[in-house]
C-alpha cells in the first residue's frame, strides 16, 4: 500500500485528551497504591516520591508534585506550553488520585511479587495513555521523551536504566528483598512502554 492511500492520523480532541489524562492517572494511582501497600518503589520521579513517602511525613502525592516542579523548564523549552500544561495537569491529577485512592480502596493482604508485576503493568499502561495524548508525568519522563525525539534513544530502555539505578539507591531505607522485587516492577512498567511506544505504530496525532 502506497503512502498516498494510508489513513491520515486525526488530532485528538480536547475531550479525548481530558478523558485520557483522567483515566491514565487513575490507573497509575492504583498501581502506585499497590506498590505502597507492599512497601515497594519504582524509578524516576515517582521512585523519589516513594522514598520521601517512606522516610518523611509527606504523602506520595505531595512529594511527587514538589519533585516535578524543576522539570517544567525543559518541558517548556523543548515541547512547548501545551505539553507542559498537560503534564502539569497530569502530575496534579496523579498527586490527588494517589492520596484519595487509599480512602476508597484498601488492600489487606497483597503479595509483593503480585503487587510489583500488576502495579508495574498498570503504571505502564497509564504512562502510555499520557504519552499518546502529548502529556507525561514530568521528571524522567520528560527527559526520556526529549532523548527519544532528539537522538532516537528508546524511551523504555532509557527509563529502565534510570529506574534500576534509583531502585538501587533505596538500599539505605528499604529491605533488600523488597528492593529486588521492586526491580520486577520496574521491568514490567518499562516493558509496556518499550513494546508499545514506537514511532509510526500509533495513528493518533499526539
Amino acid at each position: 500500500m502506497s503512502s498516498a492511500t494510508l489513513p491520515q492520523a486525526k488530532k485528538h480532541t480536547r475531550l479525548e485528551d481530558a478523558q485520557a489524562m483522567i483515566i491514565g492517572t487513575m490507573i497509575i494511582a492504583l498501581g502506585v497504591n499497590l506498590f505502597t501497600q507492599a512497601g515497594l518503589l519504582t524509578g524516576g520521579s515517582a521512585g523519589l516520591a516513594f522514598l520521601i513517602q517512606y522516610s518523611t511525613p509527606l504523602s506520595f502525592g505531595q512529594a511527587f508534585f514538589l519533585i516535578n516542579i524543576p522539570f517544567y523548564a525543559l518541558a517548556i523549552w523543548h515541547f512547548g506550553w501545551e505539553f507542559t500544561l498537560k503534564t502539569f495537569l497530569a502530575v496534579f491529577c496523579l498527586s490527588v488520585f494517589s492520596d484519595v485512592t487509599p480512602l476508597l480502596v484498601s488492600f489487606e493482604n497483597v503479595d509483593p511479587i503480585y503487587a510489583s508485576v500488576a502495579g508495574g503493568f498498570l503504571m505502564g499502561v497509564g504512562f502510555l495513555m499520557l504519552f499518546r495524548h502529548n502529556a507525561s508525568l514530568g521528571g524522567v519522563n520528560i527527559l526520556a521523551r526529549y532523548l527519544a525525539e532528539k537522538y532516537g534513544i528508546s524511551m523504555g530502555k532509557f527509563q529502565m536504566a534510570i529506574d534500576c539505578m534509583i531502585v538501587l539507591t533505596s538500599v539505605f531505607v528499604m529491605d533488600v528483598m523488597l528492593i529486588a522485587i521492586s526491580f520486577i516492577g520496574a521491568v514490567a512498567l518499562n516493558m509496556i512502554i518499550a513494546v508499545n511506544h514506537k514511532p509510526g505504530r500509533y495513528m493518533g496525532n499526539v
